[in-house]
């Protein structure tokens, strides 16, 4: 039986079929190479998904939603409502929506929570003269993104325990923040952090950027009894870079709505997300609910082996599976290296790895070890990077 190949050989060489495989080829290959006409590189991602690195590719079912919405037009509101319904429904919370990434839901959840759908109070922020202005946060789990909160005008409390949690919780508390990644390092776990928000009526909100895989994520934190949750939208769940999720209670997300783009005279005006990226991030949910995550572990996995045993080939060379324990929560490969014997630092493996032909970039910001990423890398690459690498860590021994 002729295979898959051999048959379209065989079409190729007829006039009509031959044409009609030409220009399906034509229509999926860039006219234009953009990125090298700018002079941009691009890289094998062996690191993951970092705004910095531009985070994952959307799948041809997510990339077909956006060319969808672009050639036509509709009510953003009236799409808003209805993405968002459909969100909810896949995930099984009480609303959603899609925001301007996971920063932009949390400005928009804090300003929800500190103005409620109060037309006036709206139009004020970060004026919060007269509203609750406060947000509670441990102080270990102070992160770069909180910026995105201290936007709306507020001031963060920060505590240690819960004694000082309760003893903070005054008339002028909005919410209560927390940074999923960060439960291993504060004293107040998640679960009890919810339990405080619901005991004292205050509304929690809890970061979860990166947070997925595993997919139970989605909905784990919102039945553990926070009010509000965030994802990334460009991250594992891969709908496009710039969009995100904020889910949660049905009032809340309705203000965090009407603090938003379209409606003028708002802090999130500015924050705004378009049509073609409301609609691929659906697509990007419903693909990443329907996936067979356990598929995906093992080829993750896989990728980690076979790396794994091409750099340990080199003399000296250790190898390690790691696996983050909350965000990022997916098989990575750490490589150790005696310096006596492979006379070469990380930092210079690091060099050539970007500066080699094709680039790769491996999770950044160790200086004692390299930390590979493999779930974002491409068919094939897994054996690129693990022969560069031996390459290079053999070319210092």
């Amino acid at each position: 039986m002729p295979d898959r190949r051999s048959f379209l050989q065989t079409a190729a060489g007829l006039p009509l079929i031959g044409s009609l495989i030409s220009s399906v080829a034509a229509a999926r290959t860039p006219k234009r190479d953009y990125f090298r006409e700018l002079g941009v590189r691009t890289f094998i991602n062996a690191a993951g998904t970092y705004t910095v690195l531009t985070a994952s590719l959307m799948p041809p079912e997510v990339k077909e939603a956006w060319e969808y919405a672009s050639r036509k037009y509709c009510s953003l509101i009236e799409l808003h409502d209805a993405v968002g319904r459909r969100i909810a429904e896949l995930i099984g919370c009480e609303a959603a929506m899609v925001t301007a990434g996971a920063a932009s839901a949390l400005t928009l959840g804090t300003a929800a929570c500190i103005t409620g759908t109060n037309p006036d109070f709206i139009r004020r922020l970060p004026d919060t003269t007269g509203m609750k202005n406060e947000v509670i946060i441990q102080k270990s789990h102070r992160f770069g993104y909180d910026h995105a909160v201290r936007n709306c005008g507020v001031r963060l409390i920060e505590v240690e325990t819960v004694e000082e949690l309760e003893r903070a919780i005054n008339e002028r508390t909005a919410m209560m923040l927390f940074l999923n990644a960060n439960e291993p390092v504060g004293k107040i776990k998640a679960a009890e952090f919810a339990q405080l928000g619901r005991k004292h009526n205050i509304p929690t909100f809890n970061d979860c950027a990166a947070d997925v895989p595993p997919v139970e994520n989605l909905s784990k934190y919102l039945k553990m009894g926070f009010d509000l949750v965030t994802f990334s939208g460009g991250k594992g769940l891969r709908g496009p870079q710039s969009a995100g999720l904020l889910l949660g209670r049905k009032d809340l997300i309705e203000a965090a709505r009407l603090n938003a783009s379209p409606y003028a005279d708002t802090i999130g005006r500015g924050m705004k997300v378009n049509k073609e990226e409301i609609l691929a991030m659906m697509v990007a949910v419903e693909l990443y609910l329907k996936r067979d995550h356990a598929a995906d572990w093992r080829e993750w996995e896989r990728r980690v082996k076979l790396i794994a045993d091409y750099v340990s080939s080199v003399p000296g060379v250790t190898t390690e599976v790691w696996v983050p324990e909350i965000a990022n929560h997916v098989p990575h490969l750490r490589i150790r290296w005696d310096p006596q014997r492979v006379k070469i630092s990380v930092p210079e493996v690091v060099k050539r790895l970007r500066e080699g032909e094709p680039s790769i970039e491996v999770v950044p910001g160790s200086r004692d070890q390299l930390v590979v990423g493999v779930w974002m890398m491409e068919p094939g690459e897994d054996r690129i990077v693990g022969r560069r690498i031996r390459e290079i860590l053999r070319s210092a021994v």
